[in-house]
């Protein structure tokens, strides 16, 4: 297991864009700090990027984008930092983006990938210059709308596709939903996964893994006595069964559901690593 760490004072502060931007970026955030006293911590997937830059280094190579994901990752927590960073919705990146969104699944870039060096190093300029967290906040929000590369908007199929799949996990199938807006689907798939970073079935599949996480820490709290009754789990989660159940959660997470209750921390996503 890793090695404890002294934790230190946590700051922490977020702004929710106004549209249209709000309808691609969840949240602007600031973080400084620690928080846990592990040195490494597992993140799991789901489906959504974060731009992270590091406030105290003044280098753009060191700041950059986490695309939407379908693995758990490993992250290092010992450097005492400040950070701000961009929380996408799912979906989120792509107006942003000279490039399919899909060529960010599973993949990092920097700063300087996305936007080039010159590009990249203006961006940190004028949030050094900006003195407060609310105007940094607000130089990030007019950076976003004015470096848009596509209309502030998704294919009304991606539209109605991202509302089926966030209900209840897609409650219709692939074929019926690219029936639904007209396409055939291997056309609805290709625009889906330009736009989102990943195929819908898949993005499916992740929710309804963090439908299970979030009923796992929902249960862990009512049932402490009883432990979690994992068949209980899988078939509420709409898995085939146990052995279907397992073999989703180890592909997302690197862990067994056991695993994952043994080394779970407060926040539902974040895993100690041994």
């Amino acid at each position: 297991m890793a090695s404890a760490q002294e934790t230190s004072p946590v700051s922490f502060a977020y702004y929710v864009p106004k549209p249209p931007l709000s309808e691609f970026i969840d949240v602007f955030w600031y973080w400084k700090g620690h928080d846990v006293l592990y040195s490494q911590e597992r993140v799991l997937p789901t489906g959504v990027a974060d731009l992270v830059i590091r406030i105290q280094s003044g280098r753009s190579s060191e700041s950059g984008i986490s695309g939407p994901k379908s693995q758990s990752v490993v992250i290092d927590r010992r450097e005492q930092d400040e950070f701000l960073g961009v929380h996408f919705k799912i979906g989120g990146t792509f107006p942003f983006l000279g490039f399919p969104s899909d060529k960010l699944y599973n993949a990092d870039i920097t700063l300087d990938d996305l936007w080039g060096e010159s590009k990249a190093g203006q961006l940190l300029n004028l949030l050094h210059d900006a003195r407060t967290m609310d105007l940094k906040f607000r130089v990030l929000e007019r950076w976003f709308t004015l470096e848009a590369r596509r209309p502030l908007k998704h294919h009304p199929a991606v539209v109605f596709a991202l509302e089926e799949v966030q209900r209840a996990a897609g409650v219709l199938s692939i074929r019926e939903m690219a029936e639904q807006v007209g396409l055939s689907q291997r056309r609805f798939i290709q625009i889906f996964r330009e736009q989102v970073g990943m195929t819908p079935k898949l993005l499916c599949r992740l929710q309804r893994f963090q439908g299970v996480i979030h009923a796992i820490r929902k249960r862990d709290a009512m049932e402490k006595r009883d432990g979690i009754d994992w068949v209980d789990i899988a078939l509420l989660g709409g898995y085939f069964d146990q052995a279907h159940f397992i073999h989703e959660f180890q592909e997302f997470s690197a862990l067994t559901p056991g695993e994952y209750m043994s080394l779970r921390t407060e926040h539902a996503r974040h895993v100690q690593v041994r």
